[in-house]
C-alpha cells in the first residue's frame, strides 16, 4: 500500500470522503500536497440529500470539514470538474470509478476506505492510501447507562432515554437543552463511520428519509425530511439477557418445546420481550444440540457465532427460501413478521418440514394467529402453528395450541352446518378459547364461553324452564340438561309427555328462543 509522502496530489473517492478518512488524515498531518474534490463527487452527495439519504447529508458536511480541516492545516483544497479522457459516463453511481481514471491519468494517489476499491487500484498499477479506522459511539454511548433502553433525540427537542425494563418503564429526560441540528448531525456521522467501518454492524435499510443501523447491541433508526420533520434518531438496545431457564416455565411447556413444538409463533406487543424470550429459545435450542438460523431485520438479536443470522433486506424471499431449505436448519428464528411475504415465506418453510419460530406484534394472543387469516388457508393453520406464546412484561402471559376438528360451531345450532373447525387450546389448562371457522365466503374467529359465564348462563335457562313447567307438572318430575352446544334437554316421566303439548309447548319454545337455547323433550328412561 502506497504511504504518503510530501507535495503529492490525492484524489478521494465518496468512502473515504463520507468516513472521514481524508478528514483525520490531514488533522493527523499524513498529508502533504493538495486534495481534489471533483464537482461531480459533490453533486452525488447533493442528490442523495435532495432524495432524503443520510449518506449525502453526510458527505456534504464531510466535505466542508475538509476543507476547513485542509486551511488550518496548511493543506491545498481544489475543487476540479476534469473528466478522464475516453471514460464512458453511466450515471452518478460510476463516480468512484472516475475517481479511480482521475488518478491513474494524473499519477495522483487515490484515498479510499473500499476494500474492493484498494484492490482494484493494486490490480491495475495506481497509487492508494487505504485504511478502514475501529470508531466508537462515544456520543451515543454516552447516553446509555445499565438501566437504559433506548434513546430518543430530535433536532429542537429535549433528548429523552426510556429506562426499566419491559413492561415496568418511564421516560427521563436526559437535560435540560433541546438538541441542536449540528449535534445531532456529529451523532449521525459518527454512527454512519462506525457501520462502515468493519464487522461491529450493518447498514440494513436506506432509503430516502430513512436508514436502519444494526451496530453491536444498538438497534438504530435515524429519519430525516421529507420522511420526518426534522433529524431523529431512535436507539434501543436490549437491557436484559436472559437463558430460557429464567421464565421459569412449566414442565409440561417445557416437554413440549422440546419434543412437539415445530412451528412457534411468540407474540407480544412492542417493548415486552418477544426479542428476548426468542433468543433465550435459540440459545436453549442451541445447547440441545440443534442447528439455528435466523431471518432478521434488521439483524439485532445478540446470539453466539455459530448461529447464522441472515438479513431480510440483502436478499428475497426466494433466496432464503432456498438456503434454509439447503442447510437443513432443525430451527429457523424469524424475528419481526410483518407483511405478507414474510408470513408466506414462513408458512412456506414450515410445510417443508424446518422448525420456524417466529416473533409478531399482537396486542393479544389471538391477534397473532389472525394475522395468517387471509394470508394462508384456514385449515393449513394448524399445520403452521402448532404453539402460540404470549409476552407480556417480560414473562409468558398465555400459551395456545391449535387443532383442526369436524364439528358444529360453537354458536351454530343445525347439525348439516358441521365443518372443519380451527379450535384453540389454552396448553396449559386445556381449555377451548376460541374457534376459527368459515362461513360462506367469511371467516369468522368466535370466543367461547368461559366456565363460569357458561353455567351462569345454564342455571338461568334451566331456572326459565323450570318455572314455566311448575304450572303443569310436578317439581320433581322436571330433569333439565343444558349442553354446551346450545341445547336443552327436558327429561319428563312419560306419563307426562301429553302435558307438554300444545299451549305449553309454545311457550317453552318462546322461552328458548328468549334464551338462545333450542329445546327438545325426551322422556325419562329408568
Amino acid at each position: 500500500m502506497f504511504e504518503a509522502g510530501l507535495e503529492e496530489t490525492y484524489i478521494p473517492d465518496s468512502t473515504a470522503i463520507v468516513e472521514g478518512l481524508v478528514r483525520r488524515l490531514v488533522k493527523e498531518g499524513s498529508l502533504r500536497g493538495r486534495v481534489l474534490i471533483h464537482f461531480l463527487l459533490v453533486n452525488w452527495f447533493k442528490r442523495l440529500a435532495k432524495e432524503g439519504h443520510n449518506l449525502g447529508f453526510i458527505g456534504l458536511q464531510e466535505v466542508r470539514r475538509l476543507r476547513e480541516i485542509c486551511a488550518e492545516m496548511g493543506v491545498e483544497f481544489e475543487y476540479v470538474r476534469e473528466v478522464p479522457q475516453g471514460f464512458r459516463w453511466v450515471n452518478d453511481e460510476d463516480i468512484d470509478d472516475v475517481l479511480r481514471e482521475l488518478a491513474a491519468e494524473w499519477s495522483a494517489v487515490l484515498i479510499t476506505a473500499s476494500e474492493v476499491q484498494y484492490k482494484a487500484c493494486e490490480a491495475i498499477g495506481i497509487r492508494v492510501i487505504y485504511r478502514v479506522e475501529e470508531t466508537k459511539l462515544s456520543k451515543l454511548a454516552a447516553m446509555f447507562d445499565e438501566q437504559t433502553m433506548s434513546v430518543h433525540l430530535k433536532e429542537g427537542v429535549v433528548p429523552f432515554a426510556k429506562k426499566g425494563f419491559p413492561g415496568n418503564w418511564k421516560f427521563v429526560q436526559l437535560r435540560d437543552e433541546p438538541m441542536s441540528k449540528e449535534e445531532i448531525e456529529d451523532i449521525v456521522r459518527e454512527i454512519f463511520e462506525e457501520a462502515k467501518s468493519g464487522g461491529n454492524g450493518f447498514i440494513e435499510l436506506d432509503r430516502p428519509g430513512s436508514m436502519i443501523i444494526q451496530l453491536n447491541e444498538y438497534r438504530i433508526v435515524i429519519t430525516r425530511p421529507p420522511f420526518s420533520d426534522g433529524v431523529e434518531v431512535t436507539a434501543v438496545r436490549p437491557v436484559a439477557r436472559l437463558k430460557l431457564e429464567d421464565y421459569k416455565l412449566p414442565k409440561k411447556l417445557l416437554r413440549r418445546l422440546e419434543m412437539q413444538a415445530e412451528g412457534i409463533l411468540i407474540a407480544g406487543a412492542p417493548g415486552m420481550g418477544k426479542t428476548t424470550f426468542a433468543q433465550a429459545l435459540a440459545e436453549y435450542y442451541r445447547r440441545r444440540g440443534k442447528i439455528i438460523k435466523t431471518i432478521e431485520s434488521p439483524r439485532d438479536m445478540q446470539l453466539p457465532p455459530d448461529i447464522t443470522q441472515y438479513s431480510k433486506n440483502y436478499a428475497t424471499s426466494e433466496e432464503i427460501h432456498d438456503v434454509l431449505l439447503l442447510s437443513r436448519p432443525d430451527y429457523t428464528f424469524f424475528d419481526e413478521m410483518r407483511d405478507t411475504k414474510d408470513f408466506e415465506l414462513y408458512a412456506d418453510l414450515r410445510l417443508a418440514g424446518v422448525g420456524m419460530v417466529g416473533v409478531v406484534h399482537a396486542t393479544s394472543p389471538i391477534d397473532a394467529i389472525q394475522r395468517f387469516i387471509g394470508r394462508v388457508e384456514l385449515g393449513m393453520i394448524p399445520s403452521i402453528i402448532d404453539t402460540v406464546i404470549y409476552i407480556k412484561n417480560g414473562q409468558i402471559n398465555k400459551v395456545y395450541e391449535l387443532e383442526t376438528v369436524v364439528k358444529i360451531p360453537h354458536g351454530l345450532k343445525e347439525a348439516d352446518l358441521a365443518r372443519p373447525v380451527v379450535v384453540v387450546r389454552d396448553y396449559l389448562t386445556g381449555e377451548a378459547e376460541y374457534e376459527l371457522y368459515v362461513f360462506g365466503e367469511r371467516t369468522f374467529v368466535v370466543p367461547i364461553k368461559k366456565k363460569e359465564k357458561a353455567r351462569r348462563e345454564e342455571s338461568s335457562v334451566a331456572r326459565a324452564i323450570r318455572n314455566t313447567l311448575r304450572k303443569y307438572l310436578p317439581d320433581e318430575e322436571i330433569d333439565i340438561e343444558v349442553t354446551e352446544e346450545g341445547r336443552a334437554i327436558i327429561y319428563v316421566s312419560p306419563e307426562y309427555m301429553g302435558v307438554l303439548l300444545g299451549k305449553t309447548r309454545k311457550r317453552l319454545l318462546r322461552v328458548g328462543r328468549k334464551m338462545g337455547f333450542e329445546l327438545e323433550v325426551r322422556p325419562k328412561i329408568g
